[in-house]
């Protein structure tokens, strides 16, 4: 048995247009948008690129090698593959971290950089360790050879099929694929789509988690009897940061579906994916179900905000007429005092009582300002909703 490639790779959704402004990267380091050039030139330089092909092959793609002795393809949908032929079985769980270290630590902050301005990707994702699935690949494995290598690296076996190319045994985070043929290409062409339909599959359960995470987070701001004025603006501002994610991930969201369907088109009308497709092609239509789902939980989650923010909104006029009513009892007092002044004095004239008597009623009116704005900080407000019973799903 000799292991022959590993592989590894992520998916984030682009574009051909986007794909372009990788390519001007990559080749010379430049970028057309207002990015720092002597960055862009440093991140470059630390990938270490030595050849470098633009392609096509159902979708447009672009190939590098670095002097390590590695090779990259980046898809116009974004999907990118590293892989390496430079391999033992000796060495493969340092192989997997230098291919690992050499995504993480280098491609993907270069790639960041590029895409740095527009839309945001919300925190909750950003901050997410993304774990890829690694793929070995093999020639002349036996089933034992095999099951003693996954039996290194995780103790359970998930998946296991072949066909008359290769065999694959599968981890959670390991695929073990034997080569029964001279030729790696569809071997490369199986791991490319099952690299895309893992993360497509990652990204659609990352926006279920997130749905339940801000859903439980508005309840913890909107599942309150009352409330108390000072604490109105509080809520509001984590209402409307709520808000904001929730529209950044329901962008992203919809993206997907065009993805989806261009590889599904693609991967039909591929030889190499014959076999392959005759047991998970079914998975592309699965995934696009699951994505109505996650897109129809994301409706009722940004509803759900609206109506918490409206409901605030409400309250914050409530609070703010308040503060009117207590302004004008204030300033009639002030009125009163004044016009009281003006009948009991003949002519007016400045001395020591007088300034002592303004003094006097100008602290009255600061002290009823701050007794009437203490009485609104503390004042609970009701909030009215429909109760909904969480444990139906």
């Amino acid at each position: 048995m000799k292991i022959n490639n590993i592989y590894i790779g992520g998916w984030f959704q682009r574009t051909m247009l986007q794909l372009s402004e990788v390519y001007d990267f990559l080749r010379d380091g430049t970028s057309q948008l207002k990015l720092n050039k002597k960055k862009l030139l440093e991140l470059r330089a630390n990938l270490n690129i030595g050849s470098i092909e633009y392609g096509v092959a159902g979708e447009e793609f672009i190939m590098f090698n670095t002097s390590e002795q590695l090779r990259v393809k980046i898809f116009e949908d974004g999907l990118i593959v590293v892989s390496s032929d430079q391999v033992s079985e000796a060495t493969m769980f340092a192989d997997v971290e230098r291919l690992k270290g050499y995504y993480e630590e280098r491609l993907s902050p270069a790639i960041n950089y590029l895409f740095s301005l527009g839309a945001p990707v919300p925190k909750e994702l950003a901050n997410i360790e993304t774990i890829y699935p690694y793929f070995i690949i093999c020639d002349d494995a036996t089933h034992e050879e095999i099951a003693e290598l996954l039996a290194k690296t995780e103790r359970q076996k998930y998946f296991e099929f072949s066909n008359k190319n290769y065999s694959v045994l599968r981890g959670d985070k390991y695929y073990f694929i034997n080569n029964k043929t001279s030729s790696n290409a569809n071997i490369e062409r199986y791991v490319e789509e099952q690299i895309f339909i893992r993360e497509f599959k990652g990204q659609l359960h990352r926006y279920l988690n997130l749905h339940r995470i801000i859903w439980e987070k508005i309840d913890q701001v909107k599942d309150r009897n009352k409330v108390k004025g000072k604490d109105i603006v509080k809520f509001s501002t984590k209402l409307d940061s709520y808000a904001k994610t929730i529209n950044l991930i329901d962008g992203r969201i919809k993206q997907m579906s065009t993805y989806i369907s261009t590889r599904e088109r693609i991967a039909k009308e591929d030889g190499n994916l014959t076999d392959f497709l005759a047991i998970s092609g079914y998975r592309y239509e699965t995934l696009r179900d699951t994505l109505e789902y996650i897109k129809d939980l994301w409706d009722m989650t940004q509803n759900y905000v609206k109506s918490a923010q409206k409901l605030f909104n409400e309250i914050k006029q409530d609070v703010t007429s308040s503060s009117i009513n207590s302004l004008t009892i204030v300033t009639s007092m002030s009125a009163g005092a004044a016009i009281l002044d003006l009948f009991t004095e003949s002519e007016p004239s400045f001395t020591s009582f007088g300034f002592i008597y303004f003094f006097i009623l100008a602290l009255i009116g600061w002290g009823a300002t701050k007794l009437l704005s203490y009485i609104a900080e503390r004042r609970k407000y009701e909030i009215s909703d429909t109760e909904i019973d969480k444990n139906i799903k």
